[in-house]
């Protein structure tokens, strides 16, 4: 059944409360002091009045069916209730109550309790249940059960989170966001979260998204968000917790150990645009930069502060990050030289001095020129005195020139607090609406311009590779998956099987020395001493296949010559889609931690870039005069494993080590987890 639009419920002209506990009476007083200017009504069978608000016995009572009804009664209670309203043509629901698949660990009938109140709810949008609900700071609507920080705004960020605590203390910030919505998401029954922000989207007052996600439910509907949100220069800024048990089960690779949800996540929203932060502080002020400029093209900044020690800072901050102060040019020397004259040290970080300090032209003429190169945003790092003991006269005059020099050059500019405390929310406030950015603490304003800077404005056409139910897994030999990954294309050293020492040596015979002798069913070989490398002579093959851990014995060719050693994996992670994983490979894979992740399904330009980016992308390219690897030969190997994964549903598959060499990229072994119904 398909669901009605969410626009009666987020934007209502009409609000139902039912119910007359705490939380029902103060969603009728956030109303009211918000300023709400359509009807609101109270039902409740038995009480005269809510809050003020005079009550209907029942919902059929009402004047008018309403646009958003607030649910504050027992978990039982509600869905009949839900059933009423859908039945009413109401235009939607916050299911306030708990007790529903949340608590089906304590509750027996938890799980099939949420199933009913789905059912009952039919094409009648609900959020939650076990949910606080949503604010719209716009319209004045607050279908809230508690106090909240936000004020009515004209425009701003829309933040949904799936913790309705994390929301409430949201919306005490004092950085000067404006906030347009606030969503909590509960269980999301019926109403997922991506629904949610693809319908916050046409709303023209929505600048960008904030997302504070525990779990990516539906990875088909957070694609198609993502893909909306790009199409309409509307940036989203996602802040991810937890990890899946799932992501991190007991693994018998190194890939699964690697790929886990963390991995994942960030993979995908890299993918897909989301500039992804790791704290509430930044996803704040990741927010705040979107809002009043948008997506960067470049993480290339102008910084500039009347102290060196300051300059210092953000250079020392910025250290390790994908930040970047060009060089100044010839030019900007030029005008800087003739503001500043000749006692001032001319670099990016700019330390100015104090020589201009109150002189509104010298420094709009000063962060001009800065903004003159290639910078895409400009920092003007500036503490506030404390407004209660000082003042601030001669601090606003550097807000006048840095308006007129943003003006001038076309360029945003952002004022930039070393600490929290010493940017006041009426400053940040009226920086916002002089379209300047106001930015708080060094290191998370720079996390926050580097998680923007970073996303792909580009998404590829191609959608993620959603993973398949499996069920039933089978984990198929080294052999076998040597056999099944050549047949898309991998190369696989010469091998045969044995069975005894007899076997091995006549195997060795055939095949040619050098070889490798393996012990099969083991997934860590050299830590279990099944594996024999570089034997030279029959007796060589004979002595170690009598000191196998194991009858069944794999002979291979040895390859020499290798060059370096890769990891290439692939693992399904339900919530984030298929995570392909390259690094560092061999035996040293965990303790080298040199690896990078990318969703499938990807293209041999971004295989190469990601190969690139890792440390032993330098040795792949020839470190030090060395001769370079075949990077076709890997590229051609990473995407037989990806044509084997669109066609055959797996868990995982590895290929570690990938030995790469001048001319060739051989899988030294193999392992493969897929549905039990696949058959070669």
């Amino acid at each position: 059944m398909k669901m009605r639009t969410l626009e009666r419920l987020l934007r209502p002209k009409s609000i139902a409360v039912i119910g007359g506990g705490s939380w029902c009476e103060n969603v009728v007083r956030e109303c009211r002091k918000f300023g709400f200017d359509g009807e609101l009504w109270a039902v409740h069978p038995t009480r005269a009045e809510i809050a003020g608000c005079a009550t209907m016995p029942s919902l059929n009572r009402l004047p008018t069916v309403p646009d958003a009804v607030y649910i504050g009664v027992n978990r039982n209670a509600t869905v009949d209730i839900v059933r009423e309203l859908a039945a009413m043509s109401a235009g939607g629901a916050v299911c306030f109550a708990s007790g529903f698949q949340e608590a089906a660990a304590e509750l027996s009938d938890g799980a099939d309790l949420q199933s009913a109140l789905v059912e009952a709810a039919g094409d009648m949008p609900i959020l939650g249940p076990n949910c606080y609900g949503f604010i719209n700071a716009l319209d004045g609507a607050a279908l809230w059960p508690d106090q909240h920080g936000l004020e009515t705004v004209d425009r701003g960020v829309a933040i949904v989170s799936q913790s309705s605590n994390i929301a409430l203390n949201l919306t005490m910030q004092a950085r000067g966001l404006p906030i347009s919505y606030l969503v909590t998401v509960g269980n999301q029954a019926q109403t997922d979260m991506s629904q949610i922000c693809e319908a916050l989207l046409e709303d023209d007052r929505v600048t960008a998204l904030g997302l504070h996600i525990e779990g990516i439910g539906g990875l088909g509907h957070f694609e198609r968000l993502a893909r909306r949100a790009n199409s309409m220069g509307k940036p989203i800024v996602a802040l991810k917790v937890g990890k899946s048990e799932q992501a991190r089960r007991a693994a018998i690779s190194h890939t699964a150990a690697i790929a886990g949800s963390a991995a994942g996540s960030s993979a995908l929203f890299k993918r897909l645009g989301i500039a992804e932060v790791s704290s509430l502080p930044v996803l704040l002020e990741a927010l705040k930069l979107v809002h009043v400029t948008g997506a960067l093209p470049s993480a290339e900044l102008a910084s500039m502060s009347c102290s060196g020690g300051e300059a210092s800072l953000m250079a020392d901050t910025a250290n390790d990050r994908s930040i970047r102060f060009p060089d100044l040019t010839e030019t900007q020397t030029d005008l800087l030289r003739s503001v500043l004259g000749p006692k001032v040290a001319l670099a990016n970080p700019l330390d100015y001095h104090t020589y201009i300090w109150g002189d509104v032209d010298a420094m709009s003429r000063t962060f001009g020129a800065m903004m003159s190169g290639s910078a895409s945003l400009g920092i003007v790092v500036l503490d506030f005195p404390r407004q209660d003991r000082c003042s601030a006269e001669e601090w606003l005059k550097v807000i006048d020139a840095i308006e007129i020099a943003a003006k001038q050059s076309g360029k945003p500019i952002a004022v930039l607090s070393s600490l929290s405390e010493t940017l006041p929310e009426t400053i940040a406030r009226d920086l916002v609406n002089r379209n300047i950015v106001p930015l708080c603490g060094m290191s998370e304003a720079l996390e926050a311009i580097g998680a923007v800077a970073s996303c792909n404005r580009t998404l590829p056409e191609n959608d993620i590779l959603v993973p398949e139910s499996l069920g039933e897994t089978i984990t198929l030999t080294e052999h076998s998956a040597k056999d099944v990954l050549s047949a898309y294309g991998l190369q696989a050293p010469k091998r045969r099987l044995a069975h005894s020492c007899q076997q091995a040596v006549e195997a060795a015979q055939s095949i040619g020395l050098p070889v490798v002798l393996k012990a099969t069913g083991f997934a860590h070989k050299t830590e279990a001493g099944a594996v024999a490398l570089n034997l030279g002579s029959l007796d060589d093959v004979k002595e170690a296949a009598i000191g196998m851990p194991a009858s069944s014995l794999l002979v291979e060719e040895m390859v020499s010559d290798a060059l370096a050693e890769l990891l290439v994996g692939v693992v399904q992670d339900p919530a984030h889609g298929y995570v392909l994983t390259l690094g560092a490979g061999g035996i040293l894979t965990e303790l080298l931690d040199d690896s990078v992740s990318l969703i499938l399904p990807t293209n041999p330009a971004e295989i190469e870039a990601a190969l690139g980016s890792l440390k032993i992308g330098k040795v792949l390219k020839g470190y030090r005069g060395r001769q370079a690897c075949d990077f076709p030969a890997i590229i051609s190997a990473v995407m037989a494993v990806q044509a084997f994964v669109s066609s055959v549903p797996s868990e995982e598959v590895e290929i570690n080590p990938l030995l790469c060499g001048e001319d060739f990229a051989i899988a030294a072994d193999a392992l493969i987890k897929c549905g039990a119904e696949y058959e070669r």
